[in-house]
């Protein structure tokens, strides 16, 4: 697949993911919306979802839609690096704006909201305890556990008779759906669960720079390369574990 067509379908798969994640949580954190106070489980399962819409969008370019995930299949050898600049690139897009679109879709509870200067939340992470390297680590163990998941699962194949044998990858992307929603229940609490540099950077982004929110609080510029460092880690890491025991098998 040509550079252009990779950007395409990365940024309009981001932009999906981060529309729909990002909605989930302005539907939960604004008031005078019919899910305002519908808690975390609510937010973890949008988001789950909102990677199966996003990835099965992506498709045709693989549906990273995450640059840990591009970057830990690069590790292991199962992607070109010189694709790599052009998968962060659509990414990156995609995540400012499936931002601007949540913002449409809420601009009016947004305008009506009694505390913006607490909605960056809405948009990019922000963990209720702030320390960095401990929140790194806990972005790094989230992310490896979904690269794991990702290049460690078994497809689908064939058995000597010729019939089919159903591995775990063989759901697709509703399994790495679900992946993300036990990360999110199990890990999401520290840090918010970001395990992907895009939908974080992204939305901060075009929350610094793009929307009009009245009274809006601070990007947090200080904490915003710990979700994007701690997800490509962990995305390597995971990388590096699969080549080192890929001739075990």
């Amino acid at each position: 697949m040509n550079a252009g067509a990779v950007f395409v379908w990365e940024m309009l798969g981001t932009s999906m993911l981060v529309l729909l994640g990002t909605a989930v949580v302005a539907n939960h954190a604004l008031r005078k919306t019919l899910g305002s106070g519908s808690g975390f489980l609510f937010i973890t399962i949008g988001w789950a979802f909102a990677v199966f819409v996003g990835a099965s969008i992506a498709d045709p370019s693989g549906g990273h839609i995450n640059p840990a995930v591009t970057f830990g299949l690069a590790v292991a050898g199962d992607l070109s690096w010189a694709d790599v600049p052009i998968y962060w690139a659509g990414q990156l897009v995609g995540g400012v704006l499936g931002a601007v679109l949540t913002w449409l879709a809420y601009k009016l509870q947004f305008d009506d909201h009694p505390e913006p200067e607490g909605t960056l939340g809405i948009f990019s992470t922000v963990p209720p305890i702030e320390n960095k390297l401990w929140n790194t680590v806990t972005e790094v163990i989230g992310t490896f556990v979904l690269l794991a998941w990702i290049l460690f699962t078994p497809a689908a194949s064939l058995d000597s008779g010729g019939g089919p044998v159903f591995g775990n990858a063989a759901l697709g992307y509703a399994g790495v759906s679900f992946v993300v929603l036990v990360i999110g229940t199990s890990l999401g609490g520290p840090t918010g669960y970001a395990i992907n540099p895009a939908r974080d950077l992204g939305p901060r982004i075009a929350y610094a720079f793009v929307l009009p929110i009245r009274g809006k609080g601070n990007p947090q510029w200080g904490y915003s390369w710990v979700p994007i460092i701690g997800p490509l880690v962990g995305g390597g890491l995971a990388g590096l574990l699969y080549l080192a025991t890929s001739g075990l098998s």
